[in-house]
């Protein structure tokens, strides 16, 4: 841990963007760019227009303040604008851009764009000192100043609805654009089914199905067309088979998602109207087709948009200050949830060998070099739609539960995990109501078609309860052997983890319990030990955020107001760190990170200066349980008290609106991965288990939490996790997300902020990670 304030070498840095569309969410990189930078001691220029700005100077490159980011997270677009620009891809044009950035004393450029726009920031930095020689040499600028700028150091950062750039999982602006696309179908699936029609929706993609392959998870979709993987030949009539099955099984409406560049086998585009043509005159169905448009480019941002935007922002500035001359033009971003830095031209180059993977008919490579998030998608795609299900029964019964408190996403992780469990032959069991359930005999088949439509409904439909199995252990292993239960799948919180564990150790006494199980992480409080995130907590903040945002236009229209928010989360304040990033909160107060009198005293000093400044608005989260005497009601008080004659202060408490709402694109497709991944491992671990003519599991790992650590999805045994877990306060003992912390300080202009620096992103190379396909071998 280091104060990054004092370390970081002070230069001056430049941000811009360049690209002819643009993605939401690109306004927090600009903000957390711009603060970062002052922050280190760094003189930050806005370039507005992108290239065209760069080459026209003047009025276009402006000095930011810190004030001048503000009130911008909310707003899609971006603020400094964006262009096409001709004149940048001429030596001459270059040239102007660099006397500009010359006489400014400019000598770091952050730029945010797709490829091309990247791609042009790597060739100006490469004949950066050329271009010096020349403009020295018809005396544009002096030998002293070509000298104080011998050298430009460049970082990009992707903005890219298409999320088509290879090396990142998430490029700015894509989950902000799945949600637009999944509120449009959401809609039309309400009318789709009272009308028993078939809807085809085509999403943005001209080279990449990402949008369109996520939306199709998250939604459920009967079939989707991407151009990575075109259909096989004779799809038309694999298509309409497949609809046949689908309202065979019960279903009252047809969805086909359509990406805007999807092609059959010998790249032939393949369009909404051929599509509907095709099942209305062969089928009959009654058919309609949305083409969605700009309209997934715009509105709000995400929280999660604005959380990486953020995130990308502040490395980038420290990528740039920590630049020498030898380190190679990188890309900051994101894989899983950890920030890296890529090489800028090799995440060009790979991005580049897709699209010649596609011309040249390597299908199968196309999708491997898009990446192993990108993979995995399609692969569950792939075994939830391609439904063949065996003829030859297993014989397995496996039992699903839900346990805790009910968040968004649980039924996407029952849907998924029933239907894969049906398509590998096993016989899946619902029970209701929880552990409860479980003791009570509360316990019936469920079939492919009761889980229809389930991912796009929040709470829990197969009933949920916070009790674990305690005193009910007797009858529960009763009920596992009367109703022949061979695994078990929780779905749920804390108590999830608890109950998971209560069964594994009455193993000793009862031997029905020797079975496998799984528990999968659904709670929006994000508290369970063996992963990252869990299902349910994007959602809730998702909701808090827009909350935020709702109560600081509030406070911006009455000015000199304070506004402090009680979020949930129990002991674990994953809810209030994150949402204060994402909505721009001064302070956000959580019990992993203890804080005294002396503290709130600062803060409240803080807020004095603020209101000096033209923003004259503040806004502290709290989390519910972080501090036994510091509540809500206290903290209300005492700043209403300390801030009199300066500001005045309001109160909310959010509550139990956290745990409603329909999922969010991102809890739908974790839910669908998890309950997908989980069914499989089961099945191996049966396979495994099985003894003497029967299942016994007795092992540690025949019962693990499926988690997201890191960068993948991982199976810990539950016995191994209670080392790191606070039972007493319900959360784990080590947490990921409070290294970001510091960023919350710093963008909130907070003085010398210590900042952990030990996991510093290093950079990474893309090329054989993703293990790129030579041409030449074809």
């Amino acid at each position: 841990t280091r104060s990054f304030k004092t370390t970081c070498a002070v230069g001056t840095v430049s941000v811009m963007f360049k690209q002819p569309f643009c993605a939401t969410g690109m306004n927090a990189a600009v903000r957390a760019t711009v603060r970062m930078g002052i922050y280190t001691g760094a003189k930050v220029y806005f370039v507005h227009e992108g290239y065209q700005g760069l080459v026209d100077g003047g009025d276009n490159i402006k000095l930011a303040t810190w004030e001048s980011v503000s009130m911008m997270l909310h707003l899609g677009g971006t603020v400094i604008g964006s262009a096409r620009c001709m004149d940048f891809k001429e030596k001459w044009g270059r040239l102007k851009a660099a006397c500009n950035l010359v006489k400014l004393g400019i000598t770091n450029l952050c730029v945010i764009g797709g490829d091309g726009s990247l791609t042009g920031a790597n060739q100006f930095r490469t004949e950066w000192s050329e271009l010096l020689a020349d403009l020295t040499k018809g005396g544009k600028i002096s030998a002293e100043e070509a000298n104080r700028s011998s050298h430009l150091n460049i970082v990009g950062m992707v903005g890219s609805i298409d999320n088509d750039f290879c090396g990142t999982d998430m490029t700015i602006g894509t989950d902000s654009a799945l949600h637009r696309i999944i509120e449009v179908v959401d809609a039309i699936t309400t009318t789709a089914q009272s009308h028993q029609r078939t809807f085809i929706l085509e999403v943005m993609g001209r080279h990449c199905g990402y949008l369109a392959l996520v939306t199709a998870l998250a939604c459920g979709a009967d079939w989707v067309f991407i151009p990575e993987m075109p259909p096989e030949e004779n799809w038309e009539e694999h298509l309409c088979k497949r609809l046949i099955a689908q309202r065979g099984r019960g279903s009252r409406l047809n969805v086909i998602i359509l990406a805007e560049g999807a092609q059959d086998r010998n790249q032939k585009p393949i369009t909404c109207d051929q599509v509907k043509n095709l099942v209305s005159k062969k089928l009959g169905f009654d058919t309609r087709s949305t083409i969605l448009g700009h309209v997934q480019r715009g509105g709000t941002p995400s929280a999660f948009d604005r959380i990486l935007g953020s995130r990308m922002g502040v490395e980038a500035v420290m990528a740039l200050l920590e630049a020498t001359p030898e380190t190679p033009a990188c890309v900051v971003s994101l894989s899983g949830n950890m920030a890296v830095r890529l090489p800028l031209m090799e995440c060009v180059q790979v991005t580049k060998d897709v699209t010649v993977a596609m011309t040249e008919g390597r299908f199968e490579d196309a999708v491997k070099l898009r990446g192993k998030s990108f993979q995995n998608n399609w692969d569950t795609y792939k075994m939830l739609a391609h439904v063949t299900p065996p003829e030859m029964k297993s014989n397995i019964n496996i039992a699903i539960i839900n346990v805790g408190a009910p968040c968004a996403g649980m039924n996407a992780a029952v849907r998924a995990a029933v239907r894969v469990g049906i398509i590998q032959g096993h016989q899946m069991l619902a029970v209701h109501d929880g552990f409860d359930g479980l003791a009570n005999g509360q316990i019936e088949p469920i079939i492919w078609a009761q889980v229809g439509g389930w991912t796009g409904k929040g709470g829990s439909n197969l009933g949920t309860k916070r009790h674990l199995p305690g005193k009910n252990i007797e009858q529960i292993s009763l009920n596992i052997t009367k109703f022949n239960i061979h695994s078990l799948i929780i779905i749920g919180g804390f108590e999830a983890y608890l109950g998971g564990l209560e069964l594994v150790t009455a193993r000793e006494m009862y031997e029905e319990l020797c079975i496998p199980m799984v528990v999968i992480p659904a709670t929006v409080s994000n508290n369970v030990p063996g992963s990252d995130f869990s299902i349910g907590a994007d959602t809730a903040l998702n909701t808090i955020t827009m909350t935020c945002d709702r109560i600081k236009q509030s406070a911006a229209g009455t000015k000199r107001r304070v506004f402090i928010i009680e979020t949930m989360g129990g002991y674990c304040g994953y809810l209030a760190t994150m949402a204060g990033l994402s909505s721009g909160a001064d302070d956000a107060y959580i019990y992993e990170e203890p804080f005294h009198i002396r503290d709130l005293e600062l803060n409240v000093e803080h807020l004095i200066e603020k209101m000096k400044t033209s923003v004259k608005r503040g806004l502290i989260l709290r989390n519910s349980n972080a501090n036994e005497n510091y509540t809500t009601q206290f903290l209300y008080n005492l700043y209403s008290e300390e801030g009199k004659g300066t500001f005045d202060c309001r109160m909310n408490v959010l509550g139990h609106m956290q745990q409603g709402g329909t999922p969010s694109p991102f809890d739908r497709n974790f839910g669908t991965k998890m309950g997908s991944k989980s069914v499989l491992w089961l099945t191996n671990k049966l396979k495994e288990c099985y003894r003497h003519g029967r299942i016994f599991a007795n092992m540690p790992d025949s019962a693990c939490v499926l988690g997201m650590k890191k960068r993948s999805l991982v199976f810990q045994p539950l016995a191994s996790l209670k080392d790191d877990t606070d039972f007493e306060h319900r959360i784990p003992k080590t947490e990921w997300w409070l290294r970001l912390r510091p960023i919350l300080k710093i963008l909130a202009k907070y003085d010398t902020v210590e900042m952990d620096t030990s996991e510093v992103a290093a950079m990474e190379h893309v090329i054989k990670k993703t293990g790129l396909v030579k041409r030449d071998k074809m």
